[in-house]
């Protein structure tokens, strides 16, 4: 090649420091677009505000500062009937509506009853016609008693034989073992007469005491029966009906926890369709028995006073209450009387030996150490560090702190 194209190969001073300026351009471009990225996500995982639940600190002079212990259950009555007919009919009546009241023996519905009178009418034409046989036998019993002592005479004066006077003996006798015989029909007829009475009588259902009508079960036209007869066709109740006067709370108990349970122990119920409605209420009466797969006892409580908004089958959460507290509180002594709040258990951190809640006030966290007392089930008693009132943390994330912001669940 010739030296004059070997020198028109050579590239220009100018273009190699165009070219290589090009290129850092580009690199610092770039570096610059990471480093924004990286920027942007770590302030946009420092701007996502942590959402808490939080619970209000209650007033230490509660009945939560004398509860020994915790337990969920239901209001049931201790009365409740499902109303069945006893035989097996097709329905012709219902006088009767959910929430109606109703009193004992009241009619709730009635039942097709013609078979049953039918039965009845055969059972009083038999009771008649043994009662009219009896009426024949006694008039032949009068001929042949006559006839008897005819006889009698007669042998007496050597004219009848004994034959004749054996046989006016054994008529009069047999006369009188078939006026028996009729009674005893006529007492048979008479009791098959109250058995068909009853089935008609079973044709009319009626109200076995007075309550409240929960549960309408049949209509006109459906049959009834004391016992399924499968498919789905036949009704086995009429009605429901709950005496509202007998509503109690019944609850299981952790056997663990049962031996701080009594008969007549004060009790405060809440309702969970009330939560802010505080019923008194008394231990009536603890089961002997435990259930073995839930290792509980039944334990049965009796409301102070009665309240028509109390309906069976609501939810109901209870605290049996300690009267020991309640004695020295009335003295100013033990720890309950220095407690400033009761704050849920989940609510309490544990830092070494110390303990401290976070606080929320104006959307921001609030490290507090806190002084416990004694534990009221899932509660705890705050000797200090803690007013009533006061929002505290009882679940968020792992990594909240002192100052933070959050965001209240709602």
């Amino acid at each position: 090649m010739a030296p004059a194209d070997l020198y028109s190969l050579k590239i220009d001073d100018s273009a190699r420091s165009r070219g290589t300026g090009g290129r850092i351009l580009r690199i610092l471009a770039a570096s610059l677009g990471v480093l924004g990225l990286l920027t942007g996500g770590i302030f946009a995982l420092r701007s996502q505000i942590p959402t808490v639940e939080v619970a209000a600190a209650r007033p230490a002079n509660g009945p939560e500062a004398e509860t020994l212990l915790n337990a969920s259950g239901y209001v049931t009555p201790r009365r409740r009937a499902t109303v069945a007919a006893k035989i097996t009919g097709r329905v012709t009546g219902v006088f009767f509506d959910e929430g109606m009241h109703v009193q004992e023996g009241q009619l709730l519905a009635t039942l097709d009853e013609s078979d049953a009178k039918r039965a009845l009418d055969a059972a009083v034409a038999d009771r008649n016609a043994s009662q009219a046989g009896i009426a024949d036998l006694q008039v032949q019993l009068k001929y042949a008693e006559l006839q008897f002592h005819r006889t009698q005479q007669l042998f007496a004066d050597k004219v009848a034989s004994q034959d004749a006077l054996d046989s006016a003996r054994t008529n009069v006798d047999s006369l009188k073992a078939r006026i028996t015989l009729a009674k005893e029909q006529v007492d048979a007829s008479a009791a098959r007469i109250q058995q068909a009475q009853q089935n008609v009588d079973n044709c009319i259902i009626r109200a076995p005491f007075s309550g409240i009508i929960v549960s309408k079960d049949a209509q006109v036209g459906e049959m009834v029966s004391p016992i399924s007869a499968g498919g789905g066709f036949t009704r086995t109740g009429i009605a429901t009906i709950v005496d509202m006067n007998s509503n109690e709370i019944e609850v299981d108990v952790n056997e663990a926890y049962i031996a701080r349970v009594v008969p007549g122990q004060k009790v405060v119920a809440t309702l969970d369709a009330y939560p802010d409605w505080q019923i008194p209420s008394h231990v009536r009466t603890i089961i002997p028995t435990a259930d073995r797969q839930k290792a509980t006892v039944k334990v049965r409580i009796t409301f102070d006073k009665l309240d028509p908004r109390i309906l069976p089958d609501m939810g109901v959460k209870v605290a049996f209450l300690d009267e020991g507290a309640s004695a020295k509180k009335a003295k100013g002594k033990g720890e309950s009387a220095a407690a400033k709040a009761i704050i849920p258990q989940s609510a309490v951190h544990a830092d070494g030996n110390s303990s401290y809640v976070f606080a929320v006030h104006d959307g921001k966290l609030d490290r507090r150490a806190v002084s416990l007392g004694r534990q009221l089930g899932s509660d705890v008693e705050v000797l200090a560090g803690v007013s009533t009132g006061d929002d505290l943390v009882v679940h968020g994330p792992e990594s909240l702190r002192d100052g933070e912001k959050v965001e209240i669940r709602q």
